[in-house]
Parts: structure tokens; sequence; C-alpha cells
């Protein structure tokens, strides 16, 4: 950070405050609007917080790495307008107008890396290549999907709203890790915004061409940034289609026939997906992502000084062994560290999420009952994607991490999906007011404009 950042981050502060509550009328109805200010508020604390704590407590890392090429794009552009688009646009092509500049770029060559970095780079153009407000910038992107992805569990369970609300908004890790300059941020709101545009587009089919437009986007990044959130998402939500065309069959025989060839269909789709996706990609191809999967592990392992490594079991990247470290990858993606294992604050902060995680699901199995939770799930399309999501996810996190301080950024797209599941169950398993619904129904009803992006009935 400069000392820019201490002139120029108040000002923007002030102007994104400004648009948002000249838009929050837009995007909100007599239900969502107190929530709407706070949850972005923060949204901005985190992406302060984390720049911080990368200076003063790590003293560098990967967001100060990504800000690294964010300047040198902002100084292209400042030399050469031309140059500075090129960058911005480029796919690691040499081109003698940009030499002096990729020259200095280590992830030039990283398709990854430099998508955060061309975003970055177009952000930087707008406030004058500032730290903080690239990652303000950022911290709106994130934002806008995590509030799609609020006003979507909202219109499928209308009564969890306050719940909901912290759910999606006010986990700790999630604001903090997933609203800087980082890759994190970017997959929190492309995570939103295709699960705002898969559910509209494919099940409820309202609000269409936004639905489509945002769900397009989402996958566009998800796919740039890191495309195994998307092949985590694809299968449940590939199901929780099935599911919810399956429940409005009314013919129990038609029901019995299609069952299996839609999950014929959606197995293929997932598969034709993940092939075609990865293919030739060293990162996340199908054919070596097992093998990376026991490399990083590994390295990851051997690299953590600060007490903070996990054990699983031994994983040698085999299919097999995948089955075995399947639920320890679970447990200490979603419930661990324990309170006991904490070595420093950022383990702190994640622990006493997964305690609270820990808490939820044993007393609300407890209470319900094993068979009645079991029961609600298979009832409800959307709480059977948001847990299938969330394992098939922890799977992939908890084998490939290795210890926990990389974990906690990793496990961040689960939580709010874990948590929201969980709430849900909790209404869907006790008696509810009458009286209260029709009301209730009616405030969630009042949408606003822009495609009535805010409708949650």
């Amino acid at each position: 950070m400069e000392l820019k950042d201490l002139f120029l981050t108040p000002l923007y502060l002030g102007l994104f405050y400004g648009l948002a509550f000249a838009l929050r009328k837009r995007f909100t109805n007599s239900i969502t609007k107190k929530y709407f200010i706070p949850a972005l508020s923060v949204k901005f604390l985190g992406a302060i917080a984390l720049g911080l704590i990368y200076q003063f407590y790590y003293n560098g890392g990967d967001t100060y790495n990504y800000f690294t090429h964010v300047k040198l794009i902002y100084q292209a552009f400042v030399d050469s307008p031309a140059a500075g688009l090129k960058l911005i646009f480029a796919k690691a092509e040499y081109d003698p107008l940009t030499a002096r500049y990729t020259g200095q770029m280590y992830w030039y060559n990283a398709p990854t890396e430099y998508f955060v970095a061309r975003v970055g780079g177009f952000c930087a153009l707008f406030c004058f290549g500032t730290y903080t407000i690239v990652s303000l910038f950022f911290a709106l992107l994130s934002f806008s999907g995590m509030w799609a992805m609020y006003l979507t569990f909202l219109r499928i369970y209308p009564l969890a709203y306050k719940k909901l609300a912290i759910a999606v908004f006010f986990l700790p890790s999630v604001f903090f890790w997933g609203s800087g300059l980082m890759k994190d941020s970017l997959c929190m709101g492309a995570l939103g915004w295709t699960f705002y545009g898969f559910y509209h587009l494919l099940i409820v089919r309202k609000n269409m061409l936004t639905a489509l437009i945002m769900g397009g986007i989402g996958i566009y990044i998800l796919m740039s940034v890191k495309v195994y959130i998307l092949l985590s998402f694809m299968p449940p939500a590939l199901l929780w289609v099935f599911n919810e065309n399956n429940q409005r069959i009314k013919s129990a025989a038609l029901r019995m026939l299609l069952k299996p060839l839609f999950i014929v269909l959606g197995l293929g789709a997932g598969y034709i997906g993940a092939t075609n996706l990865t293919a030739g990609d060293d990162k996340y191809d199908v054919e070596k992502i097992g093998e990376r999967t026991k490399i990083n592990q590994e390295y990851l392992t051997t690299q953590a000084t600060n007490g903070s490594a996990y054990n699983i079991g031994e994983f040698d990247g085999s299919p097999g062994s995948l089955v075995r470290v399947a639920p320890q990858a679970i447990i200490v993606s979603i419930y661990r560290p324990f309170l006991f294992e904490v070595r420093n604050p950022v383990m702190l902060l994640s622990a006493l999420e997964a305690t609270l995680f820990i808490y939820l699901t044993i007393t609300l199995f407890y209470r319900t009952g094993l068979l009645k939770s079991f029961r609600l799930i298979a009832a409800r399309p959307v709480l059977l994607f948001s847990f299938l999501f969330c394992i098939i996810f922890a799977i992939g996190v908890g084998t490939n991490s290795g210890n926990f301080g990389t974990l906690v950024r990793y496990k961040i797209p689960l939580m709010p999906f874990y948590l929201s599941a969980l709430y849900i169950m909790q209404f869907m398993a006790q008696p509810q007011p009458r009286r209260a619904k029709p009301a209730l129904r009616a405030q969630v009803n009042n949408a606003r404009k822009l495609g009535r992006l805010a409708t949650t009935e």
C-alpha cells in the first residue's frame, strides 16, 4: 500500500456507497433492503483487511503478486493506451509493443493467474493504479454475485431470510478471503451468478435473459480461473434439474421410466464437460488430476512449517485411494480445524466457523432424527444439490490442500451452501406459524425493477 491509498480510498468509498444507496431500491424489497448495505460493508472491510494482513502479517503474498502485474498493465496504459489494452486482452503471445512489460510478469504465461491480473488491470484504469481501490472493485464484483446467490436461496425458501443472510454474507472467512485482489473474490462472485442463472434459466424459467447473461459470465469466469469449482457444481446441478422436473410429472410410471434416462444424460453431460473443459490443461486435465492432487498435497504438507499441516491418510492419486481418503477429506474440509488444533489467528477464525458447522449439524440431526433429516433432504431438491456440491467440493479441496493455511481459502465456495442448507432444514423441521406465511410471502414477492432481479417468490 502507498500514500495515495490513504487519500483516495475514503473518496472512492464515498462514491461506492453513494452508488449502492442509489441502486438499493432497484435490487431489494422490504425484506432484503436492510441487508444490502451491511453485506456490502463487510465485503469492503474484508478487502481492506486482506491487504493489511498480507502487508503487515505475511509481509507479501498472492495479492501483492497480482498487484505487481496490475501495476505493470496500468503503467503500460499510461505509456501507451494501445500497449495497455493489448496486455488486458493478451493471451500470452509475444508482442514487441508489450515485451518490456511482459518480461517482468512472472504469471504472464499462467492463464488463470493472469486472468486475475487482467481484471485488476482494467479496474486500475479507473483508480490511478491504487491497490486498495482495485481491491474494492473486486469486493464489488464478489458482492454482486453473492447478492444474486442470496436472492436465489431466498426465492427457494423465503421463511429463512435472516439465517440465509448470515450464511451468504456474514461468515468471516468468506467475506475476508473472498473480497480482495485474489482469485477467490472473482470465483465467489462467479459462483453466485452461475447459481442464479442456473436456477432461473433451467428450473423456474423466469428472468431468462438476465439469468442467461449472468450465468454465462459466471461460467466463463469459473472456467478461466478455477474450473474445478464448475466441475464440482455441474453434476449436482444437473441432478437438481432432473429432480425438480421429475416432481412436476404427474404419472408415476413416466417418472420411473424417465429417471434412469435423466441420470445417464446427467452423468454423460458431466463427463463430457469435465473432459472437454480440462483437456490439455496441466492443472485440471482429468487424466492428470489425481497425480497433481498427490503432488500438491505432498508439497504443501512438507512446506508447512507453522504446524498447520493435516494428514488424511495414504493417497497415491488413484481412484481407489481417493475413495479411501474421501471421508477424511470431507471432515477436514467442513469440520476442521478443531479448536485444539489452532496455531495462529487465521486458524482460529476457521476453527470457530468449523465449530459452528459441527454444532448445527449435530443439533439438527439429533433433534430431527437421522431418518427424518435424510427424508427432508430427499424431499427438497435444493438441499440435495447443496449437500452433494459440498461433498464433492470438500473431497477435492481436502485431498488437494495438505494444510489448513491453504484449505481455509480453498473451501470458502462450499461454506454458504452448506450453512444455507442447514438453516433451510432447520426451518423445514420445525412447525411454522400459518398466519405469518401469507404476509411474508407478499413482502417477498414485492420485487423491484431490472429484470425482476430481486424477485423472491
